[in-house]
């Protein structure tokens, strides 16, 4: 493989450092490798919708972080997750940064790279600068859009979502390269692409906080006494939370716990619903840093993924599944489509279909009945299935190639 020169990459994502995104992890680890790299970012406000502290709408415009440029536009930040506030939010970075990018980005760059959760719509900015310095433009995508939009949310208007293709199919057809996180993506890609050959499949890999060995002081919450499932994460509308409350009251006399980590849109919702059934085994232990969770991981005797049982989810592979391998933990999944698969193939734990809670109450049981041989080999399975298919080295290496020709067959 001929080595890589070094690159002048330009990344747009709507979400960077101090929020936790895999950008940061592209961003970082391509100065080290010899690169320079600016951000064009919005100000910091997920998940929590107000900024973080430092930050303001106008203030802290430009700061140098790890080597990296970063270079802020100022943004509505999301609030309560609400879906005026999200338009209003994703609006705002398109706005702003459209005038950002006319009058501060400035400088040489060999390619553009635009991280795509939601909302898609954050790459507009990226063709803009793409353009604008003719540069080839590489997109990840790691949300279907509409797909995802009318499965999250009470939009039912035709025309909106006949906005929203338009607009999808306008980003993929004037990128160079789009790579997607799950291979269940291609169809839907392809169906609005002109050239699927342009299309690559780039999956998640878990952050160095769980791959690492790394010695992290954090005190813990107290932990219930009992067999411990954990969900680690966020608490939406997506991932199904009236399945694990029906799965936590079948199991409501088995000495199970179901221990949830994180915050979101329905954590009120869910601290009402163990309220009003009296539920003694859900134990809700808020929002924790990402560099505790390891610590949080190991009083788990397994990990839950989650989804609801939409078409757009049977897609999705959450970046929650590759963090939970790279710690070697056993995995029970109440999901559908590529994830459901993914834990299985590797025997990991068990999956059921998405919402079949009496399913997973049923392999809870079992899998507390293994004996701690076969405990052990699941959690050596999960590792071993993360080292082969997700290892970030692995991947950045890739990514950094994929980088290094396209630039190249720009400006031969």
């Amino acid at each position: 493989m001929d080595e890589i020169k070094p690159l002048r990459i330009l990344i747009v994502s709507q979400y960077f450092w101090p929020e936790d995104f895999k950008v940061n992890d592209v961003a970082f680890d391509f100065v080290q490798r010899g690169h320079e790299v600016t951000v064009l970012t919005g100000k910091p406000n997920y998940p929590k919708g107000k900024f973080y502290k430092g930050y303001g709408f106008l203030s802290r415009r430009k700061e140098l972080v790890k080597g990296v440029k970063v270079i802020r536009c100022p943004i509505i930040p999301r609030g309560k997750g609400g879906a005026i506030s999200l338009v209003l939010n994703y609006l705002s970075f398109i706005f702003f940064a459209y005038f950002t990018s006319l009058f501060r980005i400035k400088g040489a760059y060999d390619i553009v790279f635009s991280h795509l959760t939601s909302p898609l719509t954050s790459a507009l900015p990226a063709i803009w600068l793409k353009k604008r310095f003719k540069l080839p433009l590489v997109i990840w995508v790691l949300d279907l859009w509409p797909e995802s939009v009318a499965a999250t949310t009470n939009i039912k208007n035709k025309q909106v979502y006949s906005l929203l293709n338009k607009v999808v199919r306008y980003i993929y057809n004037k990128s160079d390269k789009v790579l997607v996180s799950s291979r269940s993506f291609f169809n839907s890609v392809e169906s609005k692409i002109k050239d699927p050959s342009k299309i690559g499949y780039f999956p998640n890999w878990a952050e160095d906080t769980f791959t690492g060995n790394e010695n992290v002081s954090y005190e813990l919450p107290e932990f219930p006494m009992g067999f411990n499932i954990m969900f680690a994460g966020n608490i939406g509308d997506a991932q199904g939370f009236e399945s694990i409350v029906a799965a936590a009251e079948a199991l409501q006399d088995e000495d199970i716990n179901f221990v949830v980590v994180g915050d979101g849109r329905k954590y009120d919702w869910l601290q009402n619903e163990i309220a009003n059934k009296k539920l003694r085994n859900i134990h809700l232990l808020g929002r924790h840093p990402l560099k505790s969770m390891p610590l949080f991981f190991k009083k788990a005797d397994a990990m839950l993924v989650s989804l609801k049982d939409e078409p757009i989810f049977r897609l999705t592979v959450p970046a929650k599944i590759q963090a939970y391998m790279a710690s070697g933990k056993i995995i029970l999944g109440m999901i559908n489509g590529e994830a459901n698969a993914m834990i299985n193939e590797s025997k990991s734990g068990y999956a059921v279909a998405a919402g079949d809670y009496s399913s997973l109450a049923e392999k809870i049981i079992g899998l507390r009945g293994t004996s701690e041989g076969q405990r052990k080999q699941m959690q050596n399975n999960a590792l071993a299935y993360y080292k082969n298919n997700f290892e970030k080295r692995t991947l950045l290496d890739r990514l950094e190639t994929t980088f290094g020709n396209i630039a190249k067959s720009n400006n031969p």
